[in-house]
């Protein structure tokens, strides 16, 4: 399933991701977790040093592979470079799945042993990022332009109901300018309890409305009763837990995690009731409408840039007869059944 963790700049977003994936590492669950965030921290809250996270491989310096690869042999689409972020897979596409080993995770992503176990007690979880801004961005790119690769990604994987796909997302509701907000399965919005910590939930719920999204509300840095009481009034059922003040947090903050079964027991019963809603919710997915969705945004993305960016009506590459669902992709094969041979071209940069 695919989680998605909102919220406003600074309310814990990213480290709620973090416990969450460790909790479900813990669990034994397969996990690839994403930093779609313009400010890269979950790798360093996942245990990473400065100098591991930013040797992390950017997403978006890997497009040309990522493209060419999920093309398959796909024949509504001419050329990778005819691809944007929103198109959709058809017959002949090569999907991805949560724990196979395939070429885009071999250049996106990276293997991350979680610190703070005891010996022998060892958790791994695959992590992919974006990438940072760069000084060759700067006043010429923005946030999107980094997370389409993410967002193609989402549209190619086909996930079940035992593995587990976590986003930290962007603060804010800057994921609304594309149709990545609407691949998730569940959306946990983190908000602190003050006027700013809502308001982002409210945007979110009032953009998320027309597209069914599953949306629930994480309490962080909640100190009493009447915090909870707040947020409660605030956002009513869709309140789904609250976190407080964390010893562990704060010491793994520090660089010196203690192994994550000390974790306070209040918190971890609050993670898996993260892990139970978004369990929930994946059981009650529509596939069908899940890939009416990715196929609604790519029209607009074609209309409104799309096409004239690339030179060729990308409506063309709508399989009319395509529902991505979760038997699709096994064994690294096509949508068909037969297996894909399309060689990859040697990387380049984006």
């Amino acid at each position: 399933m695919k989680i998605a963790f909102v919220g406003k700049g600074g309310s814990g977003k990213s480290t709620l991701s973090s416990l969450f994936i460790r909790h479900l590492a813990a669990n034994e669950a397969p996990v690839v977790a994403v930093d779609a965030d313009i400010n890269q921290h979950l790798g360093a809250a996942l245990g990473l040093t400065e100098d591991e996270a930013a040797a992390m491989p950017a997403m978006g310096a890997h497009l040309p592979l990522i493209k060419e690869y999920l093309r398959g042999s796909n024949p509504r689409i001419t050329s990778a470079e005819a691809m944007i972020k929103t198109t959709p897979p058809g017959t002949g596409s090569r999907l991805l799945r949560v724990a196979e080993d395939n070429p885009v995770y071999d250049a996106c992503a990276r293997t991350v042993t979680l610190d703070g176990h005891e010996e022998g007690d060892v958790e791994y979880v695959r992590l992919m990022a974006t990438g940072p801004f760069t000084e060759s961005d700067l006043g010429v790119a923005c946030y999107h332009s980094k997370v389409g690769a993410v967002e193609l990604c989402l549209n190619h994987l086909v996930d079940g109901p035992d593995e587990y796909v976590v986003v930290d997302m962007t603060a804010g509701s800057d994921s609304f300018a594309s149709g990545m907000f609407t691949r998730f399965d569940m959306t946990f919005l983190v908000a602190e309890p003050t006027l700013k910590g809502v308001s982002v939930y409210r945007q979110y719920k009032e953009y998320a409305r027309d597209f069914g999204i599953t949306l629930k509300v994480v309490g962080n840095k909640v100190q009493g009763q009447d915090d909870v009481d707040f947020l409660r009034a605030e956002v009513g059922d869709d309140l789904l837990v609250t976190v407080g003040h964390s010893d562990w947090v704060r010491s793994m903050e520090k660089g010196r995690p203690a192994p994550f079964d000390l974790l306070e027991a209040s918190n971890r019963v609050a993670l898996q009731v993260l892990q139970d809603a978004a369990d929930d919710s994946y059981a009650g997915r529509d596939w069908a409408r899940y890939t009416e969705q990715m196929v609604h945004f790519h029209r607009k993305n074609a209309e409104s840039w799309g096409n004239a960016k690339t030179g060729v009506d990308l409506a063309d590459q709508i399989d009319p007869d395509f529902v991505l669902h979760e038997r699709l992709g096994q064994q690294r094969t096509g949508v068909t059944g037969g297996p894909l041979s399309s060689p990859l071209p040697t990387p380049q940069p984006a």
